[in-house]
């Protein structure tokens, strides 16, 4: 059974993985009701580790001070779940495959580096769907062992799913659409 992380951590780390984060789409990514992520929020921002910015782009992020207990905290959080060893062989696996993964999306996005993927080149498209499937294989059990050691990393393979569904579909489109 995985270890279970408490809420208020969840919601520091949801922040440490986004960067900045509208409280619906943090509440998404932790899969905490949004109520719950705003009181957790609320009570971090008045102990100044979050800070709320409105405006044309808005959210929540982490200060400087909050980065360093959310670190601190998921550091305990690995040595009380006695996992701290697994998590690290998991995350340098996937660091390993990140550069092929950043390069895949790249190329979803881009031909090149001025020109955007307006997605009219099928054999393009069909070359960047199988590298995407095949480095989902590889990926695949690195999220699957990470979501049996913790549960808040449960949903990191569903979403990696999702995202490769949602290329899939993308591709089906151009090409039946």
């Amino acid at each position: 059974m995985p270890h279970v992380t408490p809420p208020d951590l969840c919601v520091l780390h949801g922040l440490r993985v986004k960067g900045f984060a509208e409280t619906d789409v943090l509440a998404d990514l932790i899969a905490l009701p949004d109520p719950e992520v705003v009181g957790h929020l609320e009570h971090f921002a008045a102990a100044g580790l979050v800070q709320r910015r409105d405006g044309r782009l808005s959210g929540w992020s982490l200060t400087t001070e909050g980065r360093a207990v959310a670190q601190e905290r998921i550091g305990a959080d690995l040595d009380e779940a006695g996992v701290r060893a697994e998590v690290d062989a998991a995350y340098q696996e996937f660091l390993a495959l990140n550069p092929e993964l950043l390069v895949v999306c790249t190329a979803w996005q881009m031909i090149d580096a001025t020109t955007p993927n307006q997605h009219d080149d099928e054999e393009h498209d069909h070359e960047v769907v199988q590298q995407l499937v095949d480095l989902h294989v590889q990926v695949e059990p690195v999220t699957d062992r990470l979501g049996a050691l913790l549960q808040r990393c449960a949903r990191y393979g569903s979403r990696l799913h999702e995202a490769r569904a949602k290329v899939l579909c993308a591709q089906a489109g151009a090409l039946f659409g």
